[in-house]
């Protein structure tokens, strides 16, 4: 499967120029979304890696809708993933993706692959250690994000191209 993970605001140039066939939509509870001509999932909760009064937290069920639609999706499909900045939580539902789509003892080359093509990703830790938990990964998943630090300072994250199976590139 191929995975294009963008900010909000890179959502309409690619579906205007790359063939997707669904979008992945990770949205606070608030935001709108807009309607597409595209088959679409939207997961909505805030941006938060521990619960806190008031916000929504990524839930087990948010993330095993994620693993799932990766599953069900066919092989040469192209999913676009993404989140308001591209920063944390669409990063982190490519990875989820990444590691579930591979062998476990995988987790740390797939995190570092993804910090590679995007110094500017912070995966969603509360995300990872749901997928973590999962996929029965024993922790490594959590620890590969941990391992590659908080990426650098930014408004919005890179564009990702990445063919599971394949290398990654921004």
């Amino acid at each position: 499967m191929r995975l294009i993970v963008c900010p909000g605001s890179a959502v309409e140039t690619l579906l205007a120029r790359e063939p997707v066939d669904h979008v992945l939509t990770l949205a606070s509870p608030d935001a709108e979304v807009a309607a597409r001509d595209v088959p679409a999932t939207v997961l909505r909760f805030n941006d938060i890696t521990e619960p806190r009064p008031g916000l929504i937290s990524p839930s087990a069920e948010m993330i095993r809708t994620v693993i799932t639609l990766g599953q069900e999706l066919p092989a040469e499909a192209t999913l676009l993933v993404h989140c308001f900045a591209g920063v944390s939580r669409s990063p982190a539902a490519a990875y989820v993706l990444a590691c579930a789509a591979s062998a476990s003892g995988d987790e740390a080359s797939i995190a570092q692959r993804l910090r590679m093509v995007s110094p500017k990703a912070t995966p969603n830790a509360l995300m990872v250690s749901l997928a973590d938990q999962i996929l029965h990964r024993g922790g490594a998943m959590s620890a590969a994000i941990a391992a590659i630090g908080r990426g650098a300072d930014a408004y919005e994250g890179d564009v990702i191209d990445w063919t599971l199976g394949g290398p990654a590139r921004a």
